[in-house]
């Protein structure tokens, strides 16, 4: 597929994936629309040119941007939305100090965890899309160090780095009864045990929180 436009997405087709979470022993099934993601994780270069932070602990342009929190990721959404001529798709809500996704906005966003999956997987039902070795950076082949973006194999739909390198922020809220606001994160990191980096494994990171393998990519939603 591999359908890239200037501002470095690629189009995501319809589909169905089934998430499933290991702790509750729980799975659904999700319904997808197109959408567009980007080919690789933000970037600290991409990161600094839209907002003038570089909060990384690693430095290095072509790095992935990490130490940064999910409300930054969300900010980075709307301040890039803003300089492309596009509507923001969050704002704060002021009520509850959480933040509201408008669905018909046409600027970038983060992914929700089954637009991550479904992209992952790039219609592969297997845990990765590949040899790990080959396409992700993690604890046995990272020398416990993160790693410039595009440096692996990526997957059939042309997008790279999906596993290991940086554990990705999506939208999502992990379990709101159990664990309040906390987020999902998904796709391993540069200094996870090879069980980590599989298409379906989720982790739950709080909004505020900030660590050096922990960053995001950016979607789109296509018009309809």
């Amino acid at each position: 597929m591999d359908v890239h436009t200037g501002d470095g997405t690629i189009a995501i087709p319809a589909g169905r994936v089934t998430l499933s979470d290991r702790r509750t022993r729980r799975s659904w099934p999700v319904d997808l629309a197109p959408y567009r993601l980007a080919a690789f994780p933000v970037t600290q270069a991409q990161f600094a040119e839209v907002t003038g932070e570089r909060p990384s602990s690693a430095r290095g342009g072509q790095l992935p941007v990490e130490g940064v929190s999910w409300w930054d990721a969300v900010r980075f959404c709307n301040a890039l939305s803003r300089r492309a001529g596009l509507a923001p798709a969050y704002r704060r809500r002021d009520d509850t100090g959480d933040a509201e996704w408008d669905p018909s906005a046409d600027g970038y966003r983060l992914p929700t965890e089954a637009e991550w999956e479904h992209a992952c997987r790039a219609g592969t039902a297997e845990a990765r899309y590949g040899r790990l070795d080959e396409i992700a950076w993690y604890r046995d082949n990272s020398r416990e160090r993160i790693h410039d973006v595009g440096g692996k194999q990526p997957n059939a739909w042309g997008l790279y780095d999906m596993l290991g390198n940086v554990w990705e922020w999506s939208w999502d809220v992990y379990d709101a009864e159990v664990y309040g606001a906390y987020r999902v994160l998904r796709g391993g990191g540069w200094f996870d045990e090879h069980w980590s980096c599989r298409a379906s494994v989720r982790r739950r990171g709080h909004p505020d929180f900030r660590i050096d393998d922990v960053g995001f990519r950016i979607a789109r939603s296509v018009p309809r």
